[in-house]
């Protein structure tokens, strides 16, 4: 059941961008309008991802519920509380956020980038078909923080239902999915939450392969300045000339 949920939920956000990519909607959105996938590499991405799930996260997935209830995964009723769900779902954004960052940033070092990464970056400009078409290696190694951290969450604390997973790894699809999706809106979220990614932050990872390696949020790219934005651009240039002022004098 938790594997057809993943499933469900992942081609089913998926469809709505292969139409609108398809039939030419929402051009004016595109952050690279360019670069429109088209309907055999949205298919051929469909496959490789299919097979990625089916070799790697369904053996995730069905390893993830024993080693939960071995440390106190409750499946019964009642139910947890909005308040309940809604902290430990935005301890889990945080905590694999910044999995994702490490993770991601060491997978941009020339060995592991060019055995693992490289194939993710197949496509510079990112549709939401390929948020999860990636090698079955990084499948695992990002997957486990999406996985690792709500297991750890409930090993330290015995506190967690599987309804608060699912509308996690619902919440994280949606995610992976609006970040890989290539259309920036008025509307999308961090323009109301400045620390959020989103797909622009993304996008630009795609298209300069450097920088933008934070999953949901915004801080560890800013805070270890590997952010690649035009604003982060522009102050790196300031300080550089600063600093070469400085020296000069």
């Amino acid at each position: 059941m938790s594997f057809m949920m993943h499933e469900i939920v992942y081609f089913g956000r998926s469809l709505p961008w292969i139409f609108i990519d398809s039939l030419g909607l929402l051009k004016s959105y595109k952050i690279q309008n360019n670069k429109t996938p088209s309907l055999r590499e949205q298919w051929d991405c469909a496959k490789f991802v299919l097979l990625s799930h089916f070799t790697v996260e369904l053996p995730q997935i069905w390893l993830f519920h024993p080693m939960a209830q071995f440390f106190g995964l409750s499946t019964s009723v009642p139910f947890p509380s909005v308040w309940t769900m809604a902290y430990q779902i935005a301890i889990f954004f945080v905590l694999e956020d910044t999995w994702h960052y490490f993770s991601h940033r060491a997978l941009h070092w020339g060995p592991l980038y060019r055995a693992i990464h490289k194939i993710h970056h197949q496509y510079s400009a990112p549709f939401g078909m390929a948020a999860e078409y990636a090698s079955p290696i990084e499948v695992m190694i990002l997957g486990f923080g999406t996985v690792g951290c709500p297991i750890l969450w409930c090993a330290l604390t015995g506190d967690l239902h599987i309804f608060t997973m699912y509308i996690w790894i619902v919440l994280r699809l949606f995610q992976a999915i609006d970040a890989h999706s290539g259309y920036e809106f008025p509307w999308s979220l961090h323009h109301f939450l400045p620390f959020w990614a989103g797909a622009d932050h993304h996008d630009l990872h795609h298209e300069k392969f450097i920088g933008n390696y934070s999953s949901s949020f915004r801080w560890w790219d800013y805070v270890l300045d590997t952010e690649y934005t035009p604003e982060a651009l522009r102050r790196r240039r300031e300080v550089k000339s600063t600093t070469t002022t400085k020296k000069a004098q």
